[in-house]
């Protein structure tokens, strides 16, 4: 959007509250800046009437002294959406000078999460997650694993040995481990539940696998020492039930949904 700014000014409409049902949340926005439209507010007949009203008032400009103003659309059968809500736009115009601003104003909320693995599910689900909430943390033992081209939002780390990562990892981090040693998976799990243990701040342990691995992994770790309910944080197998496609793409798509099942509804 910023470098639209550049030449022309924007309208900026942005969901400012909802009650009832309602295509998107309080917060978000998209922007249309002559023919573009950036972003959504969630399509249907309201977005097509709030692009008509934007683009109005980039032609013909707000009313003297306004920057902006607020207008709200009932989501019943005027509008041809049975949704049955209340949605208020705000509708701005931007443009280059407020660049900095905007762009601290939209970032979205971003949740952590740390991915051991660099591997073709590793790959897949980076793909994946950087098209959602998440910023991510891409772990791996061997330094050279990491593809040179990575999505926004994606850092990588070579860790050697790779659990040590888990220390330093930000409070309320979500874990997927999917590393290429099982050996180097036990470690991973053992740290997470450690800190777990002492900090309790890891909402999410995944680790890619079988029953029969789970079942394996169960006696090791009470082997170091982790009771039943430690052990009962770890998620494995990972991704939603039902889906039984072995691609790595399938896994990924099951495992994302899971981590979003893990924010939403919890």
């Amino acid at each position: 959007m910023l470098q639209h700014l550049q030449t022309a000014p924007a309208c900026l409409v942005t969901v400012e509250s909802t009650q009832g049902s309602a295509p998107r949340e309080a917060g978000a926005w998209m922007a249309v800046c002559g023919p573009l439209v950036l972003g959504t507010i969630g399509g249907g007949h309201l977005e097509l009437e709030a692009i008509a009203l934007a683009r109005n008032l980039l032609a013909t400009g707000f009313a003297a002294g306004e920057t902006g103003f607020v207008r709200r659309w009932a989501l019943g059968p005027s509008l041809g959406q049975c949704c049955g809500g209340v949605v208020h736009l705000r509708f701005e115009r931007v443009s280059a000078e407020h660049g900095a601003a905007l762009q601290r104003r939209l970032q979205p909320d971003l949740h952590s999460l740390a991915l051991f693995g660099g591997g073709h599910v590793g790959n897949a689900l980076v793909n994946v997650v950087a098209r959602l909430p998440f910023a991510v943390h891409w772990i791996d033992s061997r330094d050279s694993v990491f593809p040179e081209l990575l999505p926004p939002r994606v850092r990588c780390e070579h860790s050697d040995p790779v659990e040590a990562a888990v220390r330093d990892l930000p409070a309320g981090t979500r874990v997927l481990i999917m590393s290429f040693s099982h050996a180097e998976d036990l470690n991973i799990v053992a740290a997470c539940l450690r800190r777990q243990r002492e900090q309790g701040d890891l909402p999410f342990v995944g680790l890619i696998g079988s029953a029969t691995k789970r079942a394996v992994f169960e006696s090791r770790l009470r082997q170091r020492g982790f009771g039943d309910a430690e052990i009962a944080h770890l998620t494995c197998p990972i991704g939603v039930p039902g889906i039984s496609g072995k691609e790595p793409e399938v896994i990924a798509v099951a495992v994302a949904a899971q981590l979003l099942q893990s924010i939403y509804m919890a």
